[in-house]
């Protein structure tokens, strides 16, 4: 009952926020973003796909994965996915795990929680506090060669703070096309082992475009990428929404 509780008031919420999205039309919250805090070519990318300024004044995202709803609140980072028999989150201080039945989620809260927020909020997480850009080697596929930029973390931000992540764009209209990035979760050391994920599909999501489909790209004996494999990814039910949830809608189920 307490998940059909937790479901309830998220449809509720998603039904609103869809309404308020309507009004944001009328009514633009702004946060002015330098330009200077990105290289030039970065923001052209962010410009692209909706606009930083634009991103960072939304409170609010909500997208499913297959039979998993995750709602995200973009200031704080803090997290609820639910599923059937499970749900797990970030209520920002600890992370939390609640299950039907004990074993019902195979896995690690604490690393699953913003790992598909990561690479759905892809490129604008990529504008967050704490980051040090600088320019990789061009990405050649199939005979396209694609710019890129590495992005690396300082000291002691977030989980993962020795992560890289490589950002490849269409040169011509600055449209994100490639993922390149590590895991250092376990280990807590650098690595130079990156995997790839090719940006299929994109759909606008009120005035942002953000990913549909992405897919995984196993790699050669340079580490570069070669092919699909595994099946793809599928986002659905997307929202954006300047709506602030309460803390409590991210605090473990009581009872």
């Amino acid at each position: 009952m307490k998940k059909l509780a937790v479901v309830f008031v998220l449809v509720f919420t998603i039904v609103s926020c869809k309404k308020e999205a309507k009004k944001d039309v009328k009514q633009k919250e702004v946060v002015e973003i330098k330009e200077s805090k990105f290289p030039s070519e970065l923001h052209k990318v962010f410009q692209f796909h909706g606009g930083i300024s634009n991103w960072k004044s939304n409170h609010l995202l909500s997208f499913n994965i297959n039979d998993e709803t995750h709602t995200v609140a973009l200031q704080s980072r803090k997290t609820v996915i639910n599923a059937p028999k499970y749900s797990l989150g970030f209520d920002g201080n600890q992370f939390w795990l609640d299950e039907e039945n004990d074993g019902d989620y195979k896995g690690n809260p604490k690393f699953y929680y913003n790992l598909y927020f990561y690479f759905y909020a892809m490129p604008f997480v990529l504008g967050d506090n704490g980051i040090v850009y600088e320019k990789a080697e061009d990405l050649v596929f199939e005979n396209v060669k694609y710019p890129g930029f590495k992005i690396s973390y300082k000291a002691n931000i977030g989980n993962s703070s020795n992560d890289n992540y490589i950002v490849y764009y269409n040169p011509e209209t600055y449209k994100m096309e490639w993922l390149a990035y590590t895991v250092t979760f376990n280990s807590k050391t650098s690595s130079n082992r990156y995997n790839w994920i090719k940006y299929k599909k994109w759909e606008n999501v009120n005035g942002f475009l953000l990913p549909n489909e992405i897919i995984w790209y196993a790699q050669d004996k340079n580490g570069l990428p070669t092919k699909p494999v595994g099946n793809s990814v599928k986002f659905t039910l997307p929202l954006i929404s300047k709506t602030k949830m309460a803390n409590s809608f991210f605090e473990k189920p009581k009872g």
